[in-house]
């Protein structure tokens, strides 16, 4: 399927509230909010940063090498492996292949070219095994040495770079074996370059997830790097402050994605890997984190293994994830959300697991990979999908990225075709609906969740509230959707399939018979509104769009409140 896949594929988008969403002035307002002292400083900087002499700055004394060469945690995979050594580059949804120049493909999106200079796929290459991969990569190391090691807005932006600088030092002994006579310096001249800028640019970052894996990479070239050992006391207090500001007492990072929250545990996890293993003590309060998210993680999975998708998540791999909670060492037990902290509710029954968003979305600074989702859920049935959202999109259409970020991308309910949030460009989140009730119990193993809404879209006075209900044996899921205003309102009920489900509307066109990859059959049934069947796409998979199905329930609300009553149920039950 092509870059974005078909029109007739692609989820039904949602109108942005007040249909308001590629006004200019207005994009322009909520950039100027935004738009901070270090913002404006780290921008007066690039000035320097690109200045002709401003490489001649970074220099440093590499001295004989790495104080300490960590050992990699993390496997690769030899399929994409391969796949580059035939230079063929597929990241970010993405592919070229044989592309002339690489490091400035001038059709590849910016995701893209940020996955190729982060240079993570030399993993990969590491698990292909031989000679012929490893000099493969060294190779391309050396030539980015000779054309890239230079500023540059998008190669050496803090991200990118400090995605660089840790797989680079992950890497140093399988590119640079110690029993080799190969020429280093080069290599760790540049590493010095790039910390010494990062640790520069990191100053002039807000509080944010780029600032605090630009800190993750900086403590990691204290440990390796003799030249940078005096700052890591001074780089390990500033990531434990960030850690603390920006992981909620639940476990779960503020920027509320599953995806996010696997990439900082991993890099936070590789961090207190390596400081063991040069025999330094990690902070408490970092010890402390992982172990929360670590818990938090395990209650973001599914039957599968995989990830929740939401916030710009996709599944992820399982075993990585596996990979990642056994270095955590975390006990194997799901956290649900405290008291005092909003975020997501996890049910489970027998082989039935429900996952429903019911926090807040991200504050600002932090909303770049927030959906406007808030109350949809999605369910499992042993290591089957059954409902789920469309997922995260990671190629270079616009249009595109904000129909996956809109309500009607989620298993919930849109409201005369808006937002329940005010999606923007530039990934940026106007108004906001406010969470205002969430309610749990639990009696003989059956599972009640009570969530509610208000100012749908920053709509005053419209309100959706969700019930769900699962019954002990994980065999029947029950859900009321609540909506309530003075006005008349048009309604629709989305809940999207897997595309390992096959759907048939019911010749009454009451109900939807599913069936699950093993052949279980359920049955969908709703009561207040008109059922139907409609095309939907799964982008649970990266780089690869599946077609897929979603159920709607339509209906109108026309005084007072409208009430809609519908189920899952397993056949035979």
């Amino acid at each position: 399927m092509p870059d974005g896949g078909t029109a007739a594929a692609r989820p039904a988008g949602a109108r942005p509230v007040r249909g308001r969403r590629r006004n200019p002035v207005r994009l322009a307002l909520h950039r100027l909010e935004r738009l901070t002292v270090r913002r404006v400083v780290y921008s007066l900087a690039t000035i320097w940063f690109n200045g002709l002499f401003y490489r001649r700055t970074l220099g440093g004394r590499y001295g004989k090498g790495l104080a300490h060469a960590p050992q990699d945690a993390w496997l690769g995979d030899a399929r994409r492996g391969s796949a580059v050594l035939r230079r063929e580059y597929a990241f970010a949804g993405h592919s070229e292949t044989e592309p002339p120049d690489p490091w400035r493909a001038k059709e590849a999106p910016q995701a893209w070219t940020a996955a190729l200079h982060g240079f993570d796929w030399l993993r990969d290459l590491r698990a292909v095994g031989g000679r012929t991969a490893r000099d493969h990569g060294r190779e391309m190391v050396v030539d980015w040495l000779r054309r890239e090691d230079r500023w540059h807005p998008l190669t050496w932006r803090p991200d990118v770079l400090a995605a660089r600088l840790t797989n680079w030092l992950m890497a140093a002994e399988y590119l640079y074996p110690v029993d080799e006579p190969l020429d280093a310096k080069p290599f760790l001249g540049s590493l010095i370059r790039q910390a010494k800028h990062l640790d520069r640019a990191v100053g002039m970052l807000d509080p944010g997830t780029e600032r605090l894996l630009a800190l993750c990479a900086l403590a990691l070239s204290g440990v390796c790097m003799p030249s940078q050992a005096r700052n890591l006391p001074r780089w390990l207090d500033m990531l434990s402050a960030e850690a603390v500001a920006q992981i909620a007492g639940d476990g779960v990072h503020v920027t509320r994605s599953p995806a996010g929250q696997l990439l900082i545990l991993r890099r936070l996890v590789e961090l207190h890997g390596v400081l063991g293993e040069a025999g330094i003590d990690a902070p408490q309060s970092l010890e402390s984190a992982i172990a929360r998210m670590a818990a938090a993680l395990r209650s973001l999975r599914h039957g599968d293994g995989r990830l929740c998708l939401f916030n710009d998540s996709n599944e992820e791999e399982n075993w990585l994830i596996d990979l990642v909670l056994s270095r955590a060492e975390m006990p194997g037990q799901h956290v649900e959300t405290a008291p005092e902290d909003d975020g997501f509710q996890r049910l489970v029954a027998n082989r039935a697991v429900v996952v429903m968003d019911v926090g807040p979305l991200p504050p600002p600074g932090f909303d770049q990979h927030a959906h406007a989702g808030t109350l949809s859920f999605e369910m499992s049935v042993g290591r089957q999908r059954m409902v789920v959202n469309c997922g995260a999109y990671f190629g270079s259409r616009e249009d595109w990225r904000f129909a996956q970020r809109a309500t009607a991308a989620h298993s919930t309910v849109t409201i005369d075709d808006y937002n329940s949030a005010d999606v923007l460009g530039d990934s940026l989140i106007g108004f906001r609906p406010r969470v205002v009730a969430i309610d749990r119990h639990e009696a003989d193993g059956n599972l009640w969740l009570d969530a509610a809404i208000d100012d749908y879209g920053g709509i005053a006075g419209l309100g959706h509230q969700r019930r769900l209900y699962l019954s002990a044996n994980g065999a029947n899921l029950r859900g009321e959707d609540n909506i309530s205003s003075k006005r008349q309102h048009r309604f629709v009920i989305r809940f999207h399939l897997h595309p390992s489900v096959t759907a048939s509307l019911a010749q009454n066109e009451e109900s939807v018979l599913l069936r699950l990859r093993d052949g279980e059959g359920w049955r969908f049934r709703a009561e207040g509104g008109a059922v139907g069947l409609q095309e939907s796409v799964y982008l649970g998979f990266r780089g690869r769009p599946r077609r897929t199905s979603q159920i709607v329930v339509t209906g109108v609300k026309r005084s007072g409140s409208a009430t809609v009553k519908w189920a899952f149920g397993r056949l035979g039950n």
